[in-house]
């Protein structure tokens, strides 16, 4: 019969703690609701890139020298560089130039061992599609400005501050 007791104290104690833990989760929950959101509503809201973000790679065919610098850094061997050879200034001339988006793990090496400076990265990264061919660009894919997400007129851009 001595047990008894113990058993309401410890009941009672249990209680107590259970009320504790109860307490402390309300205190998470009104904290976190008191957060402005930082969801982004993405097709009409973009996140600017940071500035070292690494998206799509743009080429500029007229500062290149075929030297193949980028095929044998790059991890994958993913550029493929068609030359000829020109006989009379013995210089090589690029004949085209792709990369397969599909495969590319936008190291970033190839940019930063060329020469010449004829690569870059941007800040695209909306690169999806549904056909993986289509992820296969030329020279004249690669070629093309990238749109800047801070001129797109369309879309607000999200600020990222924090308070």
């Amino acid at each position: 019969m001595s047990s008894t007791p113990i058993e309401f104290r410890n009941y009672g104690y249990q209680a107590v703690e259970a009320a504790r833990y109860i307490g402390q989760g309300f205190a998470v929950t009104s904290d976190h609701s008191n957060r402005s959101p930082i969801t982004v509503q993405y097709p009409y809201e973009k996140i600017l890139s940071s500035e070292r973000f690494r998206g799509r790679i743009h080429f500029e065919f007229d500062k290149c020298i075929a030297c193949e610098v980028r095929v044998r850094v790059c991890p994958i061997n993913l550029p493929i560089v068609d030359w000829i050879l020109l006989k009379d200034i013995k210089k090589k001339r690029l004949r085209s130039y792709s990369i397969d988006f599909g495969i590319c793990i936008f190291c970033g090496n190839c940019v930063e061992y060329c020469p010449t400076n004829c690569l870059s990265m941007t800040e695209e990264y909306e690169l999806s599609s549904y056909d993986r061919h289509e992820l296969n660009h030329d020279q004249m894919a690669l070629g093309r400005l990238p749109l800047s997400t801070t001129q797109d007129a369309s879309i607000q851009v999200a600020s990222t501050s924090t308070n």
